[in-house]
């Protein structure tokens, strides 16, 4: 599906009333028939996870950190973040990383045709502070590091092939990765206040251990055209990737993204911003501004992991916020489509909907303890749009 650039007259779902006023390009802000309510409905009261859904939707607990995964003697990490599905036969696996530094990593979790736990193992081990990644066309795990000159990782789901460092995909504050294989790029987000956004292009499309890495040229508007140049230094030392090209455009904070239909999203959580590029004609523009909604009644707060649905609906998770996720519709709906209760002092990360796109997996990474070792990995099924 065509997605139309989000807040163009657009519709937001949010517990406030309508303000009235505008929005981005003039577009005027409008309240939907039932407020608070995306394409699924309101939110229930919670249900015994503590989790709010749309009618028809239920919750279960795939994992908890410190514990071991159900039918299985495997210890699941701490600290579960950002994450990704892939199929398996007639059943799937979810791939979590592990957001601690040191040990890191990335753990995986394999369901049978009927959605049952059939085995829990590790993908990646003694890396640091894993935060985001990315699934690759060729069905691996981009697992990156969220640390200064930071590398990613290639992981297998699978559990057969060990993982491989990738350093000409660059080193620095790693966040999130997005496969577009239609120019056969992978993009790279920045967790730097003054980061920037990054493709790599390899010599050899499926094969990420040579190639080109790019940076995003643009001027300092919210909107225009952009460019791609050549990153002298991979390593980044002694000068940082995010320093050594002249009118590389900075942003505050880059956290997930996601590619689809010749369109790439991602979020900057230092302004809470969804940003894409149009990458048909190269350019850019704001996809979501919380700021630019009227009285305070922003729906979507502390943008962070990022994922799509096959129907084309954009998954947002908050680090922090309501603890919500919020979807973003081809519509133009902004609107929660679930919110965790009790744990104020955690972030939801890693959603990933199973192969078929009926299942939607998340985490919470510190859970209601509000400590790296309380994570919860959760599932929720539904009557998802497909």
């Amino acid at each position: 599906m065509e997605r139309r650039t989000f807040l163009r007259g657009a519709v937001i779902g949010s517990s406030a009333a309508a303000f009235g006023g505008t929005l981005m390009h003039g577009a005027a802000y409008a309240a939907p028939a039932q407020p608070g309510a995306g394409p699924y409905g309101a939110l229930g009261a919670a249900d015994a996870n503590g989790i709010q859904l749309p009618a028809g939707f239920t919750s279960r607990v795939i994992a908890r950190s410190g514990q071991t995964v159900a039918s299985t003697s495997y210890t699941w990490h701490s600290a579960p973040d950002g994450g990704a599905c892939f199929a398996d036969g007639t059943g799937w696996i979810y791939v979590s990383n592990s957001e601690i530094n040191p040990s890191g990593g990335a753990s995986a979790v394999k369901f049978n045709s009927a959605g049952t736990v059939t085995g829990a193992y590790r993908i990646l081990s003694n890396t640091r502070q894993n935060c985001a990644g990315g699934k690759t066309p060729w069905n691996t795990w981009l697992s990156c590091e969220e640390v200064d000159r930071g590398f990613v990782y290639e992981a297998d789901p699978y559990g057969v092939n060990a993982s491989v460092q990738r350093p000409a995909m660059g080193r620095f504050k790693h966040e999130a990765a997005a496969a577009d294989p239609v120019r056969r790029v992978i993009y790279l987000t920045e967790d730097e206040s003054s980061g920037c956004f990054y493709r790599f292009v390899p010599n050899t499309w499926g094969n990420l251990s040579s190639g080109t890495l790019q940076v995003l040229k643009a001027s300092t508007a919210t909107s225009g055209s952009f460019t791609w140049a050549d990153v002298p230094d991979p390593d980044g030392s002694p000068t940082a990737t995010r320093s050594q090209v002249s009118g590389s455009k900075k942003f505050n904070g880059g956290e997930g993204c996601h590619y689809a239909n010749d369109t790439v999203w991602f979020t900057t959580k230092g302004d809470n911003r969804v940003w894409q590029l149009n990458l048909a004609n190269n350019t850019y523009e704001l996809a979501y501004d919380d700021s630019l909604v009227p009285g305070g009644a922003a729906p979507l707060t502390g943008v962070d992991n990022v994922t799509g649905s096959s129907y084309g609906d954009l998954y947002v998770a908050e680090d922090g916020g309501n603890m919500e996720i919020c979807l973003i519709t081809p519509d133009d709906v902004v609107a929660p489509f679930l919110r965790i209760n009790g744990q104020s002092s955690s972030e939801i990360c890693g959603p990933a909907f199973s192969p078929a796109g009926n299942r939607l997996y998340f985490s919470s990474q510190r859970g209601t303890s509000g400590s790296s070792t309380g994570g919860i990995t959760y599932e929720v099924t539904g009557p998802f749009r497909v």
